[in-house]
Order: structure tokens, then sequence, then C-alpha cells
């Protein structure tokens, strides 16, 4: 009993029971994050939980381990004339492991919110960079606070940095926050097919920090700065879903049997929806006569294609179809005359 009594008031046995005690509470924690938080992590749909426990995992460890190892030099009345220092040196690793622990949230936080494909990810990735850099910079002042740095002057400095840049980069930055707008507001998303005010069509390559990259049916890269593609009429057969539909306008002659003209068409349709792939077999094709023309009577042809990619060959075949069931059924489709009369 006097030996532990002894013990007891060792200040070096003190020291080695509270990092012995450290070791193993950090031992738990370890083992409750990987069996039993893991365990309720996976319960949920989200891969958020997932990836924010793994990378607070660590940190957080390293935040009971500094907590112990500080309790435990304070203990050793050898180290008093070194408070001071031991005090800055914990400080300064305290206030880092917190920055790496609110840094790694965030980025997770800012990674979920604006979430794209896995391939392309670097303006998520770049807004990461951002809040990391600004974290570390506040953590920066805070050091320099506790030294008792006067730190106004730095922060008007950086303040005035920061402007300086800005209207440099006016641009660049303009590009910048179109790209977050896209992003977040998601209009477009990566695989999608678009339409850029008729002019250009294709497939959403990436959404990067400064353009967007949109990649054609001739396969080739049209670069639009993201700027001027949150000002574009975008239309985007992709949403709500790539199933749309296709119309074919057409004209048939004023001597044409209408009724007859209406039952052939539908007909073709019909064909070359039961051998075309592409096509949405369960859709009944229509048509419908439109306005009465110089030389025809026009009409659209109806059809619904699976993708947005299937309308111009569906277009090719179907006037493929037409004509030659018109030529059979002697269905005529005139060409534009004008009649002159001649004074005498």
């Amino acid at each position: 009993m006097a030996l532990l009594e002894k013990l007891i008031y060792n200040e070096y046995f003190r020291s080695l029971l509270i990092l012995t005690v450290t070791f193993t509470v950090s031992y738990l924690f370890c083992w409750f994050m990987n069996s039993q938080m893991r365990k309720l992590v996976k319960k949920t749909e989200s891969d958020f939980d997932d990836i924010l426990l793994e990378i607070i995992k660590k940190p957080l460890r390293n935040f009971i381990v500094l907590i112990g190892f500080y309790v435990s030099l304070k203990n050793l009345s050898d180290l008093s004339p070194y408070a001071s220092w031991i005090n800055l040196l914990f400080f300064l690793l305290l206030v880092i492991n917190a920055a790496v622990i609110i840094s790694r949230v965030l980025n997770v936080f800012v990674m979920s919110m604006l979430k794209v494909h896995k391939r392309f990810r670097r303006t998520p990735q770049l807004i990461g960079k951002i809040i990391t850099a600004t974290i570390y910079i506040i953590a920066f002042l805070i050091i320099l606070a506790y030294f008792e740095i006067e730190i106004t002057p730095l922060i008007a400095t950086l303040g005035i940095g920061a402007l300086a840049v800005g209207l440099a980069l006016q641009n660049t930055l303009s590009n910048f926050f179109a790209g977050l707008h896209i992003i977040s507001d998601r209009p477009i998303d990566i695989g999608d097919f678009i339409e850029i005010q008729g002019t250009i069509t294709g497939y959403v390559e990436d959404i990067g920090w400064r353009s967007t990259r949109i990649r054609t049916l001739s396969n080739t890269i049209v670069i639009i700065p993201n700027s001027n593609l949150a000002e574009s009429v975008i239309i985007n057969d992709s949403m709500p879903e790539p199933e749309m539909a296709i119309s074919v306008d057409c004209g048939v002659s004023y001597k044409s049997d209408l009724k007859k003209v209406e039952e052939v068409t539908i007909d073709a349709a019909r064909k070359l929806q039961a051998t075309i792939p592409g096509v949405v077999k369960d859709f009944d094709p229509l048509m419908r006569y439109k306005t009465f023309g110089d030389s025809n009577i026009n009409f659209s042809v109806i059809l619904r294609v699976e993708e947005p990619t299937m309308k111009r060959l569906v277009t090719h075949e179907l006037i493929k179809e037409l004509k030659a069931r018109y030529d059979k059924e002697g269905i005529e489709i005139s060409w534009p005359v004008r009649k002159v009369y001649m004074a005498k």
C-alpha cells in the first residue's frame, strides 16, 4: 500500500500513467471509429458520412495524443523552466491539427455539394484548395496573434493585394464564378447532350474552372468560356430524360387525297419504327397537317427516339422511306411553281 502511495506521488509514474491512459483512449477511439461508427455510417445511403469518417479519424486521434502528451509533460517539475516553450509547441501543433480537421471537413462538404462525374472534379478540387489555403492563412494569423505580433498591417496588405489580383484577373474570376454557378445550379451536367443557341451541339465533356468543353458529333472539342456559356440559351436534350420527339416536315400537292396521304405516311413511319434501332417502339407515330403552302399542303410526322444522337439517323431514314412510299403510291411532292401571265 505504501509502495502504491509512493508511486502515485511520483511525478514520473504519474506522467507514464497519463501517457498509458492516453494511448489506451486513442486505441479505443480508433476501435470505436473503425467498428461501431463504420457500421453506423454504412447504413446510410449517402457516402458523405463515410468519407467524413475516414478523413477526421486520424486528426482526432492525434488531438487526443497531443492533449495526453501535454498533460503528461506539465506534470514533470524538471520541465517547469521550459513551460513556455512546451506551451508554444503544443499550441502550434493544436492549431495546425485543428486547421487540418476544419479544412478536410469543408473540402468534403464542398465536394458533396458540387458533386460531378468522378473523372471531372477539377473545379470542386480547386475550390477545396482555396478553402484549405484560407484555413491555413487564418491559422497562421492566429499563431502570429499568439506571439503578440501586430497583424493589422498584414491583413491590410493582403486585402490590397487581393484587390489588385482581382482587378488583374477580372475575366478569369468571371469565368471561375460562372463555372461555380453552372456546377451548383446544374443546368447541364457531364455527359449531357446540349444545343447552344442553335450553333453548337454535342456532349458536355468537362466543366472546368475557366471553360466548358463540348465534344461534337464529329468528335471535335469546342471550348467555351464559362461566362459566355452562363449567358447563353442552352437546350439540354438530356433533361429531364434522353428520350425525345423528332418532327420531320413534308408537303404534298393540292391534288393529293389527304386521307390516303395520312394512311400511307403513318404506315411508313410504323414500318421504319419496327426496323430502325434507336426509335421508341411503343410510341404511336403522329401526322399533323399544318398549313396551305405555296405549292404543297404541309404537314409534320412525329416519332420518338431513345436518345438525342439518333435524331439525324431517324430523320434521314424517314425521309427516304416517305419518298419511296409516295413514289409507289403516286403521291406527288410538288416543287415551287409560278404562273406568269403575259399582258397583251
